[in-house]
């Protein structure tokens, strides 16, 4: 293989690499074999045999790997927080009967109607006011 068609293969692995990480949704996830396709590159410029560039982009790719993985997983753990537990304590209307056993009851709550269970498993009548317990999921846990 030529000098030169080691380094437009890098070159083309670089881009590929990169276009993939612009296409992923997720961050980071092959950007280190992109700057690895970089690094092998510039190694066979210098004429390097096809053996040291390729063993030159697996151990940058591990090692870029190790040496952001730490970044990027504290990247990936941030929460969003949606203030749900606001609603906790605020008093909702009944619109429809609340039963717990046929899984059924919605309330209204700030204007926007939910889905309900009762807290102790009690019937509740629409037209009731009752207290927001919990929020369990898209469902007000509620009690009368």
């Amino acid at each position: 293989m030529t000098q030169t068609a080691m380094i437009v293969g890098w070159a083309m692995a670089f881009v590929f690499f990169t276009i993939c990480e612009i296409a992923t949704s997720t961050a980071l996830v092959s950007i280190w074999l992109a700057l690895s396709s970089l690094i092998a590159m510039f190694f066979a410029i210098g004429n390097c045999s096809f053996t040291i560039q390729l063993l030159i982009f697996v151990v940058s790719s591990i090692v870029l790997l190790i040496l952001t993985r730490p970044f990027v997983k504290k990247m990936q753990t941030k929460t969003v927080h949606t203030n749900f537990e606001l609603d906790i304590g605020k008093t909702a209307v009944v619109t429809e009967d609340i039963n717990n056993d046929y899984s059924v009851g919605r309330v209204k709550l700030n204007g926007v109607n939910w889905e309900a269970r009762s807290d102790d498993g009690t019937l509740i009548s629409a037209g009731s006011i009752v207290t927001v317990k919990e929020i369990s999921g898209s469902k007000l846990i509620v009690s009368k």
